[in-house]
C-alpha cells in the first residue's frame, strides 16, 4: 500500500472515529449525563474530521442548529478534501 492510499485510509478511519464521537456525544445529552465538550467536537471536526461530523450531525439530530458547528464542519471538509489534493496530486 502506497503513502497516500494510507494517508487515505487514516483520513477514512478518522472521520469513522469523529462520527462515532458525536454519536456518543448525543446519546450522553439523551441520558443526561456528562457530555464530551463542545471546544472538544469543534476540534476533532476541523482537524479533517468534517465529513464525520457533518454525517453525524444529520444522523443523529445532533448540533445542527449552532452555526459555529455548521461552520467548523464545513471548514473541516475543506481541510480534508485540500489534504486529499496535496497527496493524491
Amino acid at each position: 500500500m502506497k503513502l497516500d492510499e494510507k494517508i487515505t485510509l487514516v483520513l477514512l478511519i478518522w472521520n469513522v472515529m469523529v462520527f462515532l464521537i458525536y454519536g456518543i456525544d448525543k446519546s450522553k445529552a439523551r441520558r443526561r449525563t456528562w457530555r464530551i465538550p463542545e471546544k472538544i467536537l469543534l476540534i476533532l471536526a476541523f482537524t479533517c474530521g468534517g465529513f464525520g461530523a457533518w454525517f453525524a450531525g444529520i444522523t443523529f439530530h445532533h448540533k445542527t442548529r449552532k452555526w459555529y458547528f455548521k461552520t467548523v464542519w464545513f471548514l473541516g471538509m475543506v481541510t480534508t478534501l485540500v489534504v486529499l489534493y496535496v497527496i493524491w496530486r
